[in-house]
């Protein structure tokens, strides 16, 4: 006798059932009707991409990538975004339409996992990217457009915290002079580890002005009255730039009327690299995980030939499952039990009720019929007469 198949799966990958993929059918419809009232066409690109072009440019860790040989030798990666495979698409096949382009997309995406890590390696997300646009109204749209589908999911209490690399990055270079201590600030950050970071700058011995504005710096979370006490803190340089920029975007943000749902965030930091400006999170109440992620990546065309700003962002179906208060309205489900003499009668019976959100199943009345086996349906219409054991 052979041995039973086994029922594990590769690590981070996993099944969806039926119910919960309802629910997420339902959410891509919603999220995919908002963005395209908002003027973006839909796209898709290959499940796998070539390394040295797609791979290499993604921001995703080579670590994560999955990564295969095809035919010929080459290196293939299982697309770990798609913002890369987009800006290949809008630099080649789409080179002669103008800008700005307003793309969106639907798509499952994939980066390797460790045991311990627990999270899945394959994943969907939704997301727009906005090419050829350096204004702070391109920023704006991408924001309030992230407000948009949050609430067109469902998605009851939730807030947009906002930064920019341009501050930090500025701030710190301004008062830490090596770029390892820099970057090590930047990695308790990332983690939120506000004690660590107090530790290690008290570490590095810095004047005490320089440490009063790095201490002043995890105090800079909320709403628009903070810029001042960010601009305080600043030199004339890139980090008070930062502050214009982000002024610029609050009025933009006022004007679409979703400031209310805005933090501003001068301590956010993303782990992907490319993020050249304004960067952005979405988190629903009581969840840890941000439900969207996004901002502007303005070097990253250019390294498929096509230079030029962009901005976007990618809503994490996975989490979004989670926030979304969603109720699926359970359309009429119809048993019709027949004898095989009876089967012109019961498929015409099914016809007729196959109407609207109905949902009818039919099968030959057997003794295996029970009273558990006609639990999940609505209705069942016996036409043999006889009950269910």
């Amino acid at each position: 006798m052979s041995k039973p198949l086994g029922f594990e799966k590769p690590l981070g990958m996993r099944d969806i059932l039926p119910d919960v993929l309802e629910k997420q059918r339902w959410l891509e419809q919603q999220v995919k009707a908002c963005m395209k009232q908002w003027g973006y066409r839909e796209i898709a690109t290959p499940t796998l991409e070539y390394y040295d072009t797609v791979g290499g440019a993604s921001a995703t860790l080579d670590n994560k990538l999955f990564k295969l040989l095809d035919s010929e030798g080459k290196t293939v990666v299982l697309r770990p975004d798609m913002t890369a495979p987009i800006a290949r698409v809008a630099s080649s096949l789409l080179k002669e339409e103008p800008l700005p382009l307003r793309l969106m997309y639907t798509a499952n995406v994939f980066r390797a996992q460790k045991n311990e890590a627990g999270r899945n390696a394959e994943f969907t997300q939704l997301g727009i990217e906005y090419l050829g646009s350096s204004s702070v109204d391109a920023d704006a749209e991408a924001i309030a457009l992230a407000v948009s589908v949050l609430k067109a999911a469902g998605v009851g209490v939730f807030k947009i915290a906002v930064g920019h690399i341009g501050f930090l990055e500025g701030l710190l270079e301004e008062i830490v002079e090596k770029k390892e201590d820099r970057e090590k600030l930047k990695e308790f950050l990332y983690y939120r580890d506000y004690v660590g970071f107090r530790h290690y700058v008290k570490e590095l011995a810095l004047p005490e002005a320089g440490a009063a504005r790095l201490y002043e710096l995890l105090k800079l979370r909320g709403g628009k009255d903070l810029l001042d006490r960010a601009e305080a803190i600043t030199i004339n340089g890139q980090a008070r730039k930062a502050v214009t920029n982000l002024r610029q975007l609050w009025e933009a943000l006022e004007a679409y009327q979703v400031e209310q749902y805005i933090l501003l965030d001068l301590n956010l930091l993303s782990n992907l690299d490319y993020y050249t400006g304004i960067l952005f999170e979405g988190y629903a109440a009581n969840q840890g995980f941000s439900i969207c992620t996004g901002g502007r990546y303005d070097g990253l065309m250019a390294q498929f030939g096509r230079p030029c700003p962009a901005t976007g962002f990618a809503v994490q179906m996975d989490s979004l499952i989670e926030a979304a208060d969603y109720q699926p309205a359970r359309p009429k489900k119809f048993l019709i039990l027949y004898h095989a003499a009876q089967r012109t009668e019961a498929l015409e019976k099914a016809r007729v009720l196959r109407t609207g959100e109905n949902a009818v199943v039919i099968a030959q009345r057997k003794e295996e019929w029970t009273q558990a086996s006609t639990a999940p349906y609505t209705e069942v219409i016996d036409l043999t007469g006889e009950e269910a054991t």
